[in-house]
């Protein structure tokens, strides 16, 4: 595991892990928020192999 501190805000971190998907690169970090599980699961399924 590598772990990379960083200041995330309360916000984010008070939502259930199960709402959200995160994605890297060398010098960036996304995370993208959904309201229900099943709309998370969707875009996992749909960004399967997603380009960085």
């Amino acid at each position: 595991m590598i772990c990379i501190k960083t200041k995330i805000p309360p916000e984010i971190c008070e939502i259930d892990d199960e709402l959200k998907a995160i994605y890297h690169s060398k010098d960036t970090v996304c995370i993208w928020v959904f309201k229900i599980r099943d709309d998370r699961n969707r875009f996992m399924d749909a960004t399967i192999g997603m380009s960085k």
